[in-house]
């Protein structure tokens, strides 16, 4: 049975457990009338105004940064090298910055659609192993910044399919590409299915 998350999930304080509790769930995008979608498998948390890797950190709070603000159940997208829409979910209570990052997707749903999209004809991890990649597989782009997630007229949501995983299934590993964030780049806030063959490679 498929169930789109309600805002009740995403309002919650504690980033880490919702970004464990986000796998396994399925990201769902439709435009047209054309529905496609996969299975998360690898997220990965950030959290104001204390961690040095998230865009909100001490607050900031700037035009791209503003949605971050806002009461979870939002989506976050933002250009990465002016190139990749990389899609977030925004969590916590307005006020509180905290979001998760979605790093890559099992393909599931309209899979003929996603290849058009990615340009492939091989199913493999490059369809939609990495955030930049599921997002341009789901038709995803920061046009989408700041829609519901849980509001049935949206175009971009999360479902429960009664999927559930167990702490033994999930691996904790620090995230990728926040070298910078000096200490806050060892936090093991990076999550994968472990065995997974969608998540990318570990670092």
């Amino acid at each position: 049975m498929k169930k789109r998350l309600k805002q009740s999930f995403y309002v919650r304080e504690d980033v880490l457990q919702i970004s464990k509790e986000l796998l396994g769930k399925y990201l769902v995008s439709c435009f047209e009338g054309q529905k496609t979608g996969g299975k998360i498998v690898e997220t990965e948390a950030y959290r104001a105004p204390d961690d040095k890797a998230c865009h909100a950190y001490q607050n900031l709070n700037t035009k791209r940064t503003s949605v971050m603000f806002e009461r979870g159940g939002l989506a976050y997208v933002y250009l990465c090298y002016g190139v990749h829409h990389l899609f977030n979910v925004v969590t916590a209570k307005r006020g509180m910055a905290h979001a998760v990052l979605i790093r890559a997707i099992e393909p599931v749903d309209n899979l003929p659609l996603m290849l058009e999209r990615r340009s492939k004809k091989i199913i493999n991890r490059q369809l939609a192993g990495g955030p930049g990649v599921l997002s341009q597989a789901l038709g995803i782009t920061t046009r989408y910044s700041g829609c519901s997630l849980f509001e049935d007229s949206s175009h971009v949501w999360i479902e429960d399919r009664g999927e559930k995983l167990t702490e033994k299934e999930i691996i904790a590993s620090p995230r990728v590409g926040v070298a910078y964030a000096q200490e806050c780049a060892l936090w093991n806030w990076r999550f994968r299915i472990i065995d997974s063959k969608w998540t990318s490679p570990a670092k």
